[in-house]
């Protein structure tokens, strides 16, 4: 009974630092080869505008990072915190693990005595900074000697300003990243500049050529989803098409015979694996192990955003009476299009889904795709379109973080075999 009284009591303590987490979104910011060094975490207080609360943006950001974790929001790698002047003048970092922190600092050409003495305080007790909204220009501005990072908006990367400031000397003791990188084209510029690091998710919008052909190393893995969506599996006809590829029978083993599926037997052959985790089960891995493949050529954010919106959308089914099956798949499927390079009206007519799962793909606005959409909202910082999908359907708001959260963490448990997949 004591332990059931303390799981309750952890629930609700859960519950009440929700309230105050309000929305809390992540941006990748990647290296020229795709690889994550860190996310921006941005967050939002649905109770700021009202005259009873007493926490601040700030401090409820940092309450709940110190609450739940930062590696759970930010997966292991560089966390980068938005700081306010305010925030930063109050230290409210100081409960923050500094190993795991790079702390934003909003540009200002003539930073206050009492900010520069909060930054090399925090410098000094581990924090890595960052230099946000930066002007280049002629002026010297004192914080560029104690920032680890200078972040600039890909629209000032052609001005004479940037020239000149790329020239300097102490741009080199600084890593430069390109902010607002959403399409290719600004990720070509950035790079033209020099740039290395880049914000954004452009890596999610590739310029797809509207009469391309699905590639034909790739045909082949489109006709074993095909299979994977038909129900029953017909294991006689699904067997011999995935074991014609090496890679896709290691990435599927691999999968299966790891802690995420959490089985006491070892697999070693397709049959058995089918057999032994049954068909919902066997779906959902072979159709990471496919994606985990055409997403070879890409960054693995990619492949990691598809997991994050399949496990958010499969938990949030309970919510809204949807089948968690096949939101799970909305969700990986939701980015073919950028790892195949193709339209998705291009993939859809071959893949045997439910009308209003393929209608869902195709980004029509039906009931169907209502969590997907709200967690491409939640991506794309558009928190007031989360509200306003949260109200027309009758969702709690704090009940779909908290879903989102335990998303990431999921995530994060699939990333670590992934990433050693062949």
């Amino acid at each position: 009974m004591a332990e059931v009284q303390t799981a309750r009591g952890d629930n609700l303590r859960d519950d009440q630092a929700l309230k105050r987490v309000g929305y809390l979104a992540r941006q990748p910011i990647l290296n020229r080869r795709g690889g994550v060094l860190g996310y921006e975490l941005r967050y939002h207080d649905p109770m700021a505008m009202q005259e009873e609360s007493k926490l601040s943006g700030g401090s409820a950001l940092v309450d709940a990072l110190a609450l739940f974790g930062v590696e759970r929001f930010a997966g292991g790698q560089w966390a980068f915190l938005r700081c306010t002047e305010q925030m930063l003048l109050d230290r409210l970092f100081e409960g923050l693990p500094p190993a795991m922190m790079v702390l934003e600092i909003p540009f200002q050409p003539a930073p206050s005595p009492r900010l520069l003495r909060v930054c090399r305080a925090a410098r000094e007790a581990g924090f890595h900074l960052a230099l946000t909204e930066f002007e280049p220009g002629d002026r010297h501005d004192t914080l560029l000697n104690l920032v680890d990072y200078v972040k600039i908006d890909v629209g000032r990367l052609e001005t004479p300003g940037w020239q000149s400031f790329s020239k300097q000397q102490h741009t080199a003791a600084v890593t430069v990243i390109a902010d607002n990188i959403q399409t290719h084209d600004a990720y070509g510029i950035a790079r033209a500049a020099g740039i290395k690091h880049f914000q954004g998710y452009y890596f999610c919008s590739p310029d797809l050529i509207p009469n391309a052909s699905i590639p034909a190393n790739r045909a082949f893995h489109l006709e074993i989803l095909r299979e994977l969506f038909k129900d029953p599996l017909d294991l006689k006809t699904l067997a011999p098409l995935v074991e014609r590829d090496a890679s896709l029978i290691y990435r599927v083993l691999r999968f299966v015979n790891s802690p995420i599926c959490a089985i006491r037997q070892v697999v070693t052959s397709i049959e058995s694996a089918i057999l032994i985790l049954g068909d919902t089960a066997f779906r959902r891995i072979a159709t990471l192990a496919i994606q985990c493949g055409l997403n070879r050529d890409h960054s693995p954010e990619l492949l990691n955003m598809a997991v994050i919106r399949a496990r958010f959308c499969c938990m949030a089914a309970r919510f809204c009476a949807l089948d968690p099956d096949e939101q799970y798949l909305l969700g990986m499927l939701s980015l073919l299009p950028p790892m195949l390079g193709v339209p998705m009206e291009l993939l859809l007519p071959g893949l045997p889904l439910r009308a209003p799962i393929r209608d869902a793909l195709a980004g029509m606005p039906v009931r169907e795709r209502l969590l997907l959409c709200w967690v491409e909202e939640l991506e794309q910082d558009r928190v007031d379109e989360c509200e306003a999908l949260a109200a027309r359907y009758d969702l709690d708001s704090a009940e779909l973080m908290r879903t989102y959260r335990s998303a990431l963490e999921a995530a994060n448990s699939v990333s670590g075999v992934t990433s050693g997949a062949a």
